[in-house]
């Protein structure tokens, strides 16, 4: 029996078409202001650190593929129960990332960079975890570039100085994430 199905040839070409387009105002249907606005502190930051434009472009340009790919995974329903459990899992890790950040954003000093990068791993590897069976080596690539470099414990550190030059961006994106914890997206 023939295996071809047009479901799974259209959410393919839907991943790949994507994929190309992944700039800030064809996404912007599928990222809502608030995170574009946290995904700009990102790369402001990206830029700034690194020093190079290119890179954190591309960082960035990644982080979007990959949300946007998964969107498209869970629209066609492409998870199976157990993925849909690490799914939970990544959702709740994602979640308490998000309120460890804002914490150690609001209480001076309290920041921690091995609990930091510890978290960032562990949604790496969630998020590997789920998309395993579902996207090419290049996108699982594609994670681990992103988490790798957000969780790099020398930019982390920096990020939190409460001194450093840094900290307007963090202000902005901890108030987004904030946002975003009250409406439950995260």
């Amino acid at each position: 029996m023939d295996a071809f199905s047009s479901k799974d040839m259209a959410m393919k070409a839907q991943k790949k078409i994507l994929s190309t387009m992944a700039t800030k105002s064809s996404v912007q249907m599928f990222i809502d202001d608030t995170t574009s606005e946290i995904l700009d502190e990102l790369y402001r930051i990206s830029k700034e650190y690194s020093g190079n434009k290119t890179e954190a472009q591309k960082v960035i340009k990644d982080l979007i593929k990959i949300a946007v790919k998964i969107g498209v995974l869970f629209r066609n329903n492409r998870f199976n129960k157990e993925e849909l459990g690490v799914a939970q899992e990544f959702k709740k890790k994602l979640h308490q990332g998000a309120m460890t950040a804002i914490s150690f954003y609001e209480v001076d000093f309290t920041f921690d960079k091995g609990v930091m990068a510890e978290l960032l791993t562990n949604c790496r590897d969630l998020l590997l975890k789920l998309v395993n069976t579902h996207l090419t080596p290049k996108s699982h690539g594609r994670i681990n570039h992103v988490f790798n470099h957000y969780s790099d414990t020398e930019l982390l550190t920096k990020l939190y100085d409460p001194n450093g030059p840094f900290r307007p961006n963090l202000t902005k994106i901890c108030k987004g994430l904030n946002k975003l914890v009250e409406e439950g997206t995260i």
